[in-house]
């Protein structure tokens, strides 16, 4: 959606993301879902840095790590465990208003044939939070959702984008946040990032 088709390659942090939580448990929620969003990237920046050199086909390479949680009054809302612990995060929800946080954080990583390695350059990194208000919702509307499997993977056991969104009455912030990465705060970022790669 921002343009960058072919420019980019999606991977998975080799990082154990309940290590992190545990980790990092006791922060605020803004500040946690932003360091859950370091610890990913910074974890593959460094796997990437061991590769051996005839491996490597890149110079320079900016990674971009996200994480998505809800917060209800202070309480993460993490992805559901199973189908009970969605439908009584739906039920929490139901109702009231919540706030989504996505931590956002970009990486630089220099090696190849012709550079020796450095350790991974934390470029920039930033929480985007967002008010959701959810609509009243009956038993049946929960369940029959939790049904659908979509919420099994989201953190608070819903997707604006999907099946999810006629649970939301309304918003008050950016919408590409609760979705899982503010398109335009992101895209402002990269275009730093690239921009301070040829001032250098």
């Amino acid at each position: 959606m921002m343009g960058l088709t072919g420019c980019y390659t999606v991977m998975p942090s080799p990082i154990d993301e309940t290590e992190l939580q545990s980790q990092y448990q006791n922060l605020e929620p803004m500040v946690y879902t932003r360091k859950l969003a370091e610890g990913k990237a910074s974890a593959l920046a460094s796997s990437l840095l061991t590769q051996k050199e005839e491996e490597c086909d890149y110079l320079e390479t900016l990674l971009l790590g996200s994480d998505t949680i809800v917060d209800l009054d202070g309480d993460i809302l993490e992805k559901p465990r199973d189908r009970d612990d969605a439908a009584d995060m739906l039920r929490k929800l139901s109702g009231r208003w919540h706030e989504v946080h996505t931590g956002v954080a970009i990486y630089r990583i220099t090696q190849g044939k012709s550079s020796s390695s450095s350790d991974p350059e934390l470029v920039t990194s930033f929480t985007e939070t967002t008010r959701v208000k959810f609509a009243q919702l009956s038993e049946e509307d929960i369940l029959s959702y939790v049904l659908t499997a979509e919420p099994m993977d989201k953190a608070g056991s819903y997707g604006i984008q999907g099946i999810g969104g006629q649970l939301v009455e309304r918003i008050d912030g950016c919408y590409f946040a609760v979705m899982g990465l503010p398109m335009h705060r992101t895209s402002r970022a990269l275009a730093s990032a690239l921009a301070n790669k040829y001032d250098r």
